[in-house]
């Protein structure tokens, strides 16, 4: 098995709370049987996280298979992302086209390997005729980066898509016209243009509303004028591990973790006023951040009360 394949397995198996890592990795169904009974749940998630990839090891995990966990992963925690709506309408009294699905995901994977050479597509039947895809963007120049895919959740009888929301917001208008081909006379309508790109006019975001709020907050916290220019912030951290989960090795230390984080940039704060509306952080951003011209420094020190 490659080594790409099984640090993107390991960093996905860390990505999942032990207490649905069974869960995840039953309907994975990778895994035999007998192969997930010798796993040991008790043990530390970097040593169960090895013992996952030496399994696939075991069975020649391909990147296909890694993809699918992924997806699987995504499904269980599906909460925790945000989703752009899109409806396909038709014409008075037109019915929705029904069509092969096995054909639709051939076609649908060969449009996108046609238009960017480099680009990684999986799908997962799901209840409901819903499939979900993933999609692994690259270049004509670079390999799909498999930790920044878009997911894509398809209802084939319905007009309906819903796609999560992705920094590569230049690929969102080949999707478009990627479900376009597979329904001739149902064009993506766009009910309120939130994004930054010349979208087609006919792709609607039904979160609108969401779009409102976050443009709000952002500007009742940085105002409606151009940003100080400053280039880093930086954060010394003295303060003592806190979890939510009982035991563990960092709970039980009595000298403050340590360490120092610095944000750079050209032009910082402007970069932070822009991470809610481009959904890469929720709103309101942390105070620590958001607090920086008011307090006039870019050197912070924190420490437990």
């Amino acid at each position: 098995m490659d080594e790409t394949i099984a640090e993107f397995i390991r960093r996905t198996i860390l990505k999942i709370p032990m207490s649905e890592m069974m869960t995840v990795l039953e309907a994975w169904n990778f895994l035999s049987e007998s192969q997930l009974q010798t796993l040991n749940l008790r043990q530390r998630k970097d040593s169960l996280a090895q013992s996952v990839v030496l399994l696939c090891e075991e069975k020649c995990a391909s990147l296909s298979d890694a993809a699918l966990l992924d997806i699987v992963c995504t499904q269980v925690h599906r909460h925790q992302k945000i989703w752009d709506v899109y409806q396909m309408s038709k014409g008075p009294g037109e019915d929705l086209d029904l069509f092969d699905i096995e054909q639709f995901k051939s076609s649908f994977k060969k449009i996108l390997q046609r238009a960017l050479r480099n680009v990684t597509v999986s799908f997962r039947d799901a209840e409901e005729n819903a499939v979900w895809i993933r999609i692994a963007w690259g270049t004509q120049y670079t390999k799909p980066n498999q930790y920044k895919p878009t997911y894509v959740v398809y209802y084939s009888h319905t007009p309906y898509a819903f796609t999560s929301s992705s920094r590569l917001k230049s690929n969102i208008p080949l999707l478009g016209q990627n479900f376009e081909i597979h329904n001739p006379t149902a064009p993506l309508q766009e009910r309120s243009v939130g994004l930054d790109i010349n979208t087609d006019s006919r792709i609607i975001h039904e979160n609108a509303v969401e779009k409102d709020k976050v443009q709000r907050i952002t500007q009742e916290t940085f105002g409606d004028y151009p940003q100080p220019r400053l280039e880093f912030a930086q954060y010394k951290l003295e303060t003592k591990f806190k979890s939510d989960l009982n035991g563990g090795i960092l709970a039980d230390r009595e000298e403050p973790l340590r360490c120092l984080i610095k944000f750079s940039s050209p032009h910082l704060l402007e970069a932070l006023k822009s991470l809610a509306p481009a959904g890469i952080a929720d709103a309101p951003l942390s105070p620590l951040l958001t607090c920086i011209p008011s307090r006039g420094m870019n050197y912070f020190k924190i420490r437990d009360k």
